[in-house]
């Protein structure tokens, strides 16, 4: 790659007709598109970063910024195929997040699109004929749901998401308004069109279902769910009213309208529509709302104000905004009749932001709008007038950090490249189509297209004091030293000097239009190329060509020369750069299947910078490689028109078709002789004539003299005033005493109603502690009669308890006896048992062990299907946390209403618990009473537990033996289980990885010998390549000879031709016809030179025959070779896939096998369960239930009967089993795979404890 470097710096430009176009990043940066880049400006600091848009880009064509501000999605059109990246504006320099270039429906360009309100959803509209409204899940480049929004082929204009819901959709355009909602994978209309539909042009959300809609004749319709709610027409009235717009029709609404941004549209396709329509229909083609109401554009140059009337709940014209006209234009009365095409917010709704047809940008303070309440308000330049046509002209000086450019839009403009600002900006009559600036940077000559005009540059104005006939100047050029400038009037080249300005030569010679001016650094000669394909060198001194080369099949776009004044480097529409000294092509370098339309070479000649017809600027260092060794950087989105380097080489400076100009700051990474170090600082010298100096001079002096009567009037104003005031603080006065007066009245007498209020308050509480001493007495009447009563239903229930302890005691002994008994039988059986089991486990152990590889082999690709779950699974509680954030919020809402609520209950609470403490107080006198008669219960119950005690340590032992049985039976079937899967799975399995690693082993070594076949192959091919080089450098040289010999055939024929003249005068005719012989023949060479060319011709045929049997072969091989790779590539894929679907059958089978083995112990623990439950119930005939002991009785008369049932239990299953084991059905599938050995590992260590 070159080591030289180009940064951009700075933009001056707009491109309005991209949707979208403007938008707030936060309260002090704004976002637009320049060339082919966008652009973050900040409005304080006046910086600009940049974001490129993509490689080999045609240019964006819409815009969309995240509702959190994060991302930007922009949509252009790469190498012909639709793109939209996604950009991370959050890091710094922004990054591509992602990139949408593939896709599965037809698409010719994006126009529209639409982030949802969580960022996650991303809503495309592509152009007809399609009509695809896409929505995106666009981190996973994945379409959610696709529609097609019209079958009629209009255009549409606007797509956007509802800002408070994700799934509903608006889609707007001529003759479509669809409200649209996204359920179960599919775009569904909700609404439905009746009658003709006008031209809608854009749309805007103002609530949940409420959406305001412009149309092309000024018509404002209010849609909430799909239905009409309001209407309103714009109408503009005559020029001559103060107000020119007002509103004619208004219906009856009960909207509210709140605060939601909305996106703004493109409309490319009917900005070009006929003005006659704006004078009656005013055209709205930008929607913005706002949390007062909405602001809309209503024609050219105006942009309305609506805000809610509380009262009637409709909304009215609250302010109107216009776009001033411009004092510098030609025609002021045309600067305002631009149309507003997209309006913006920003974050804190104190500034409001305009994007116009004419690429100008326009804001407002809102305040302003509020204090102009009788007049409209007007808009001023966000930064300053641009360009908003082709760029023609560029130019730059040496005194001075200024920028000259001339465009199609009739302006002529001079920027500081210093300080990023526009000094001087003038409109004219006729178009500009180049411009020269001075090197002192007070003069500039422009080209017009009646006429050459050479003008001062003053403090405030660009005044022409010298014009020329000269009509439809297309190049015009300033020299170095400044004494001489050139202009073109068609093929031919006027030279003027600066001091006479007089024409002193006309260079003449070139047939086509020349198309490009250089000077050379001593100002003795002058460089011309054109569309004729010649590039003329010419001598000043003498007016005549120095050199020249002449290409008619190339036409020319820009030349340049070398700081030495030996080559001249030319570029045109062969696609080449060109190399030329001494009217020779050196030398041809390629542009890569682009056209160059400018080229600028820099003073030091270490650098050289080419613009591009796709708008790219290329960066190489010079002397010029041979290959492709350059920095390629995106500039523009049209061609290159003009580039240049300042006098220092530290800035290049590039304009184009789309009105833009780019400031870049450019430096070589060898740092080889680039900076140079200034020895005078730019002059700040201005011009300025004397008339306009006495002029300024007599306005200070009336300025001075109507301060100084301005003074006096204010002071005796302010006499006035105070004389006022004083009056007026009197009669306040006056008024504050009778009013206190008044009041300590009305104090008094409340005084006196509180005292009788407080009085009636003392009476009736001790009413209210009569009556409450009463009722307490009546409540302990009541508590000791109840009190007598339980007491003796307390004796009769001990009487009762002590006859079923005596019972239970008599179950207890038998149980013991039998219990004891099977132990006894159980404990010798299941030792037996546990030994030929112990023995099983070991040799099953042993077999694991060889199975532990596969185990882990298993284990990681199930470990990687897991990460996928788990990631999959991450981003769905993502989803929920989001929305159960939004569901806390509004909890939190809820709970601000429950708090004053319960504020409120405290109250009353505070109020009832002074009461309740009354209350408490005489309550504790007949808890003490209670106290007493408890402690009387305490001692029973003593005893009662005492007993509870020894029954439950008995009932703890049966309970552990029951533990130990069920563990036991637990164990030997799942050991019996997994020892017979074990055995049926790991004979196959074996099977299986034998016959894999074969087949694996097999494929690479096919892949090896792939490998070192296409090595050969390679070899081969290089071979042939450096054979075929050699045969076309000899192919030159036998041309060259030839063309040797022909030049000499026709000096012959010359010579020839003359000795002819002497037919009559034999002797003549004899001494030229040896002179002939003498000059042409050498005789000692004749035999060996013919006996050479056919010795020559039959060696170079026989080589090309040899080399052209070679090719074929080797062609032939090599179509071979490709057909064998493709047959073992496809049978290699056929087999993979075969293995894959194997692998997913037996995970499914695994997955069923340890689904059978957790059904079949569930089973076993509810077969236990249940058999408890379905013995016999104790033939009690009083209701017991709601006493412990008795029911611990009952469990203990039991026992015995379990444990005999748990016997015929472990009996049934043991032949279950058996009778399993012999049906085949029942085995698994020989492919499942094993069981996870770590979870048998924990089922063995739980059985073991």
């Amino acid at each position: 790659m070159s080591t030289v470097v180009a940064q951009a710096l700075h933009v001056f430009g707009l491109r309005s007709h991209v949707a979208n176009n403007i938008f707030f990043f936060d309260e002090q940066i704004i976002i637009f598109p320049s060339g082919n880049h966008c652009v973050k400006y900040n409005l304080d600091q006046k910086w600009q970063k940049f974001i490129p848009g993509s490689d080999k880009s045609q240019g964006m064509l819409a815009l969309s910024i995240s509702p959190n501000r994060r991302y930007l999605a922009i949509s252009e059109t790469v190498l012909e195929r639709p793109t939209i990246t996604i950009y991370e504006l959050s890091s710094i320099p922004c990054r591509k997040r992602k990139v949408l270039n593939n896709f599965d429906f037809q698409v010719q360009k994006f126009v529209s699109m639409a982030f949802s309100p969580d960022s996650k959803y991303l809503l495309t509209q592509t152009s007809p004929p399609e009509s695809n409204l896409v929505y995106w899940l666009w981190e996973k480049q994945k379409v959610m749901a696709i529609i097609r929004s019209d079958v009629q082929n209009n255009p549409i204009y606007q797509v956007s998401i509802n800002p408070q819901d994700n799934t509903q959709v608006c889609v707007t355009g001529n003759g479509i308004f669809k409200l649209l909602r996204f359920a179960e994978g599919t775009l569904k209309q909700t609404n439905f069109q009746r009658g003709e539909s006008p031209n809608y042009l854009a749309h805007a959300w103002v609530s949940d279902d409420k959406i305001i809609v412009g149309t092309d004749t000024g018509r404002l319709f209010l849609f909430e769910s799909g239905d009409p709610r309001w209407e309103t027409n714009i109408m503009v009235k005559e020029p001559t009213s103060s107000r020119s717009l007002e509103i004619i029709h208004e219906s009856e609404s009960l909207i509210e309208f709140p605060p939601p941004s909305s996106p703004v549209p493109s409309f490319e396709q009917i900005v070009a529509t006929a003005y006659a329509h704006h004078m009656s229909m005013p055209q709205v083609f930008a929607i913005a709302a706002y949390s007062k109401g909405f602001a809309c554009s209503a024609g050219p140059g105006r942009v309305l104000l609506f805000e809610k009337v509380e009262e009637k709940d409709v909304y009215r014209e609250s302010r109107e905004i216009r776009i001033p006209t411009d004092p510098q234009s030609s025609d002021p009365s045309q600067s305002d009749k631009q149309d507003v095409l997209c309006l913006c917010f920003s974050p804190s709704e104190e500034t409001l932001i305009a994007s116009t047809s004419k690429n100008q940008l326009y804001s407002i303070t809102m305040s302003l709008t509020e204090i102009s309440k009788g007049e409209p308000a007007h808009f001023e330049y966000l930064l300053y007038p641009l360009h908003s046509a082709s760029i023609t002209g560029l130019a730059t000086c040496i005194r001075k950090p200024l920028i000259a450019t001339c465009s199609l839009d009739r302006s002529v403009r001079i920027w500081n490249y210093e300080s990023n600002t526009l000094e001087l900006f003038k409109e004219y009559q006729e178009e500009a189509y180049t411009i020269s600036l001075h090197p002192s940077g007070h003069f500039i000559v422009v080209g017009f297209a009646d006429k050459l005009r050479l003008m001062n540059l003053l403090i405030d104005d660009i005044r022409p004091f010298k014009e020329y006939s000269v009509r439809g100047c297309k190049e015009c050029a300033f020299s170095n030293g400044g004494h001489l400038f050139a202009a073109v009037n068609g093929n031919v080249i006027h030279i003027f000097t600066t001091t006479s300005l007089e024409n002193i030569t006309n260079l003449k010679g070139h047939t086509g239009k020349i198309r490009s001016l250089v000077w050379n650094l001593d100002d003795s000669k002058l460089i011309s190329a054109g569309t004729d394909g010649a590039v003329y060198e010419w001598n000043l001194s003498t007016g005549k060509r120095e050199t020249e080369c002449v290409l008619k099949s190339c036409s020319y776009n820009s030349v340049t020369v070398s700081p030495d004044a030996k080559v001249i480097f030319a570029v045109g529409s062969d696609q080449t750069l060109k190399e030329i000294a001494d009217s020779l092509i050196l030398r041809e370098i390629s542009a890569f299947d682009v056209v160059y339309t400018a080229i600028t070479i820099s003073h030091s000649g270490r650098m050289m910078f080419v613009g591009t017809s796709v708008g790219t600027i290329r960066a190489m260092k010079y002397p010029l490689p041979l290959q492709k060794e350059f920095n390629e950087y995106q500039a523009h989105a049209s061609p290159i028109t003009k580039m240049m380097l300042t006098f220092d080489d530290q800035f290049l400076l590039t304009v184009a078709e789309d009105g833009c100009l780019f400031t870049w700051r450019v430096f070589d990474k060898d740092g080889r002789g680039i900076k140079r170090e200034r020895e005078v600082g730019f002059a700040e010298e201005v011009l300025v004539t004397k008339t306009d100096m006495e002029e300024k001079a007599q306005v200070m002096l009336e300025l001075k003299t109507r301060v100084e009567e301005l003074k006096m009037e204010n002071e005796y104003q302010l006499r006035l005033k105070d004389m006022n005031y004083s009056e007026k603080i009197k009669e306040l006065t006056d008024k504050f005493i009778q009013e206190m007066e008044s009041l300590k009245t009305k104090n008094q007498v409340l005084k006196t109603e509180k005292e009788k209020q407080d009085i009636h308050h003392r009476e009736r509480i001790e009413q209210l502690l009569d009556k409450q001493g009463r009722e307490l007495q009546d409540i302990e009447c009541c508590n000791n009669q109840k009190l007598l009563l339980e007491y003796e239903k307390y004796q009769e229930l001990q009487l009762k308890s002590q006859r079923m302890q005596e019972e239970y005691e008599k179950q207890l002994r038998d149980n013991d006896e039998t219990k004891s008994q099977a132990l006894e039988e159980l404990t010798e059986f299941y030792e037996a048992k546990l030994q030929e089991k112990t023995t099983l486990l070991e040799e099953a152990q042993e077999d694991v062990r060889q199975q532990l590889r596969e185990f882990e082999e298993t284990k990681k690709q199930i470990e990687e299907d897991e990460d996928r779950e788990i990631q999959d699974i991450k981003t769905k509680y993502e989803r929920k946390l989001r929305d159960e954030k939004e569901s806390n919020l509004r909890l939190k809402g809820e709970t601000g209403i429950m708090r004053k609520k319960f504020s409120s209950l405290q109250k009353e609470i505070e109020e009832r618990t002074n009461d309740i403490e009354i209350l408490k107080a005489e309550q504790m006198k007949l808890q003490g009473v209670i106290k007493s008669l408890e402690k009387d219960i305490q001692g029973l119950k003593r005893e009662i537990q005492e007993r509870d005690e020894t029954i439950q340590d008995k009932e703890k032992r049966i309970y552990d033996l029951k533990k130990k049985n069920q563990e036991l039976e637990k164990f030997k079937f799942v050991l019996d289980y997994k020892i017979k899967e074990l055995k049926k799975q790991i004979e196959p399995r074996e099977n299986e990885i034998k016959v894999m690693k074969e087949q694996i082993q097999e494929m690479e070594a096919e892949l090896e010998r792939f490998h070192k076949q296409n090595t050969q192959l390679e070899l081969n091919i290089t071979e042939l390549l450096q054979k075929l080089r050699s045969t076309d450098q000899e192919m030159r040289k036998e041309q060259q000879k030839e063309r040797d010999l022909e030049a000499l055939v026709r000096r012959f024929k010359t010579d020839l031709h003359n000795c002819v003249a002497y037919i009559q005068e034999p002797r003549l005719l004899k001494e030229k016809i040896r002179a002939l012989f003498e000059k042409y023949v050498q005789r000692a060479d004749m035999v060996e030179i013919a006996g050479l060319n056919s010795d020559l011709q039959q060696e170079y045929a026989r080589q090309r025959e040899h080399l052209e049997r070679n090719l074929a072969t080797l062609k032939k091989k090599v179509v071979k070779e490709g057909e064998l790779h493709r047959t073992d590539y496809v049978r290699i894929m056929q087999e993979n896939v075969s293995l894959i679907k194997e692998i997913n059958e037996l995970r499914r089978e695994l997955k069923l096998t340890r689904s059978q083995i957790y059904d079949l112990e569930s089973a076993l623990k509810l077969s236990k369960k249940t058999r408890p439950q379905e013995a016999p119930e104790t033939a009690l005939t009083k209701d017991m239930a709601s006493i412990s002991p008795t029911m611990r009785l009952s469990e203990q008369e039991e026992t015995g009967r379990i444990i005999e049932m748990q016997r015929l239990e472990i009996r049934r299953l043991r032949d279950q089993i058996q009778e399993q084991e012999q049906v085949p059905g029942f085995h698994t599938i020989a492919g499942v795979r094993l069981p996870s050995l770590a979870d048998s590992d924990v089922d063995f260590e739980v059985h073991s404890k």
